[in-house]
C-alpha cells in the first residue's frame, strides 16, 4: 500500500515561492552575490549586476502600471542593445511572455510573429518603427527604444521612481518566451519557453561548455536568436559574468572588442570564424585575452579548424548541435575531440539523452542513420496553439528533431541532414551534407550549399550553390568533375551556380528553402 501521502507535506504556495527558480531569480541571485561587478556593457552603457537588477525591476513596474500582465505575449523588435537586455528580465519578472523578432523582417514576416503569438504589446527600436508600422498590427501598448513621436519612451520606463521586484506569482513551468523556429523548410513555429527548460539547459552550458563567473563574454550574434541569448548571455547572468553587447558580427568591430574588453569567450557560426580569419584586421589586434570559442548551425572544415589553433593557440573550441526547441543545446563536441572527432556533433549534453530512431521508433544499431530523438528537460513546452504538431514531436515520449544522424561505437554524432533536405535522385537518396563536404575539398570553394530541385527525367536533381574564396576562380564544370571524382556519378551534382553569398539566417544557418525557392527551375532550360 502506498502511503506517501502520510509523510508527504502539502505544496503550499509558500512552499512553491520558496523553492521558485525562474529567469527573474537568475538576476536577483546574481546581484546579491555580484552587486558591484560590471555585468553588462553596450556602447557606452556600462552598468553593473546591482544597477541592471535595479532597472529590471524599473522597467517591470513601469509596464505593469501600463497595462501589461502576467502570461501577456510582448514583442521585443530591436538590434542588439542594452534596453533588449532590460526587456528581456523585466517581462520575466511580470510572468509576461516576451517574443522577440528578427529585426531583418519585412513587414508581413513581423505581422506573421505578432498575430500566431497574439501580442498585444511591443518594444520596438527607433529604427524599426516604420517596418513595424507597415506590419499595420494593433497593439495596446507600444515603447520605442528611442525618441520616435507617439511612443512611450524605454528611457521612461527605466526611470520609474519604484526599483523594488514585482509581487507576481510565477511557477517554475511557466511559459516566459515564445521563439520562433528560423522556418527552413516549412512556416515558424513558435516554440515555448519555460522558466524550468530554460535553466536546464543553461546548467549543460555551464558546466559542458566550462563556464566561469570570471568570464568577459563577446555576443555579437542577434540576441533574439536562442543561441545568443539562451546558451550565453542568460547563463552568464546567472553566474554573473560580464556580458559584452555589440550591434552586429562586423569583423573589425569584434576584433576591436576583443582587444579593448579583454574578452574571454565568445561564440560565431563557421561563416563568422572564417570572415574574421580572412579579415585583414585579424592580426592588427591583440587577441591573446580569448581563451574559449564555441561555434554551431554548421560543422567547421577541418582546415579552418586548423588555422584557428594555430593563430589562436590558446584557445579552446566547442562545438554546440541542437534547435530552438531545445533551448537550443542538445550535443557537445568538446575542446580535445575537435580534430579526433572534426565533422561530429559531438555526444550528448549534460542533461541531455539522445537516441537514433527508425521510422517505427526503434533505436537504429551503431553506424546506421536514423532521426535524431532527445529526452531532456531543455525541451520545450510545445508549439504554441499548435497541438497537433507538438504531439508529432513528442511521439512516444522522445522528442523528435527532424534531423537524420549516424552514431559511431563512441557515442558521437554525425548529422546527415534534415529529412527535408534529403535529395532522392533517380529514386537513390543522396545527403546534402556528403556533397558538401566533397566540394568543399576545392581549394577554391569558400562556401557551398547542396539543395534538390525538380527534374523532369530523374524528378529531383542534385544542385549547389557555391561561393568562392576571394581571389580564387573556378568554372562550374570543374566544381562538378572535382565532385565526380570523389562521389558516385547520382551523388554529384548536375547544376552548380556561382553566388556572391549565400542566404542564411542570423545565427548562420543556410537556408536552403530560398534556394530552392531561388533555382526551381534550374532544370528548365
Amino acid at each position: 500500500m502506498d502511503d506517501l501521502d502520510r509523510y508527504l507535506p502539502p505544496l503550499t504556495a509558500d512552499v512553491v515561492r520558496a523553492r521558485r527558480q525562474t529567469i527573474g531569480s537568475l538576476l536577483a541571485r546574481s546581484a546579491l552575490k555580484h552587486g558591484p561587478k560590471l555585468a553588462v556593457v553596450h556602447r557606452e552603457t556600462r552598468r553593473t549586476f546591482a544597477e541592471l537588477d535595479a532597472d529590471a525591476n524599473r522597467v517591470a513596474n513601469a509596464l505593469a502600471a501600463r497595462g501589461v500582465v502576467r502570461h501577456q505575449r510582448v514583442a521585443i523588435f530591436s538590434h542588439n542593445s542594452y534596453a533588449f537586455v532590460v526587456a528581456y528580465f523585466a517581462l520575466a519578472r511580470l510572468g509576461a511572455i516576451s517574443v522577440p523578432v528578427n529585426f531583418n523582417f519585412v513587414a508581413s514576416e513581423v505581422r506573421y510573429v505578432l498575430e500566431d503569438s497574439g501580442a498585444t504589446a511591443v518594444i520596438v527600436e527607433d529604427a524599426l518603427v516604420d517596418t513595424f508600422g507597415a506590419a499595420e498590427v494593433a497593439v495596446s501598448l507600444g515603447v520605442v527604444i528611442g525618441h520616435s513621436p507617439g511612443w512611450t519612451s524605454f528611457d521612461r520606463l527605466l526611470a520609474h521612481e519604484d526599483a523594488t521586484e514585482p509581487d507576481v506569482e510565477i511557477g517554475d513551468d511557466d511559459p516566459v518566451q515564445l521563439l520562433y523556429t528560423s522556418g527552413t523548410t516549412s512556416a515558424p513555429k513558435g516554440a515555448i519557453m519555460t522558466n524550468r527548460n530554460l535553466i536546464a539547459q543553461y546548467v549543460s552550458d555551464i558546466v559542458d561548455g566550462e563556464y566561469h563567473r570570471d568570464d568577459v563574454e563577446l555576443h555579437a550574434l542577434p540576441l533574439y536568436h536562442c543561441a545568443a541569448l539562451h546558451d550565453f548571455l542568460t547563463p552568464d547572468v546567472y553566474l554573473g559574468a560580464t556580458s559584452v553587447v555589440v550591434d552586429s558580427a562586423d569583423p573589425e568591430t569584434i576584433l576591436r572588442t576583443v582587444e579593448a574588453e579583454r574578452i574571454t569567450k565568445m561564440f560565431c557560426p563557421p561563416t563568422v570564424w572564417i570572415r574574421l580569419l580572412r579579415s585583414p584586421a585579424f592580426d592588427r589586434y591583440d587577441l591573446s585575452s580569448l581563451r574559449k570559442g564555441y561555434y554551431g548551425a554548421a560543422i567547421m572544415p577541418v582546415a579552418v579548424l586548423e588555422e584557428l589553433g594555430s593563430r589562436l593557440p590558446d584557445i579552446r573550441l566547442f562545438n554546440y548541435y541542437g534547435q530552438t526547441e531545445l533551448a537550443p543545446n542538445a550535443t557537445v563536441l568538446f575542446p580535445e575531440e575537435q580534430i579526433t572527432k572534426a565533422g561530429t556533433a559531438g555526444r550528448a549534453s549534460l542533461n541531455v539523452e539522445t537516441r537514433l530512431h527508425d521510422e517505427n521508433d526503434r533505436p537504429v544499431p551503431v553506424g546506421q542513420v536514423g532521426e535524431i530523438v532527445h529526452r531532456t528537460p531543455h525541451a520545450m513546452r510545445g508549439y504554441w496553439g499548435k497541438p497537433e504538431a507538438t504531439a508529432e514531436v513528442f511521439k512516444n515520449g522522445w522528442f523528435h528533431s527532424g534531423d537524420l544522424g549516424v552514431m559511431d561505437a563512441d557515442g558521437y554524432l554525425t548529422i546527415v541532414d534534415r529529412k527535408k533536405d534529403i535529395i532522392i535522385t533517380g529514386g537513390e537518396n543522396v545527403a546534402s551534407r556528403e556533397v558538401e563536404d566533397a566540394i568543399y575539398a576545392h581549394t577554391a570553394v569558400s562556401e557551398v550549399a547542396v539543395f534538390g530541385v525538380k527534374h523532369p527525367e530523374w524528378i529531383e536533381a542534385v544542385a549547389a550553390a557555391v561561393v568562392l574564396r576571394d581571389g580564387h576562380t573556378a568554372e562550374p564544370t570543374e566544381i562538378v568533375a572535382h565532385a565526380r571524382e570523389r562521389l558516385a556519378g547520382f551523388k554529384a551534382p548536375k547544376y552548380v551556380v556561382l553566388v556572391d553569398e549565400l542566404p542564411k539566417n542570423p545565427s548562420g544557418k543556410i537556408l536552403k528553402r530560398e534556394l530552392r525557392d531561388t533555382y526551381a527551375g534550374l532544370a528548365d532550360g
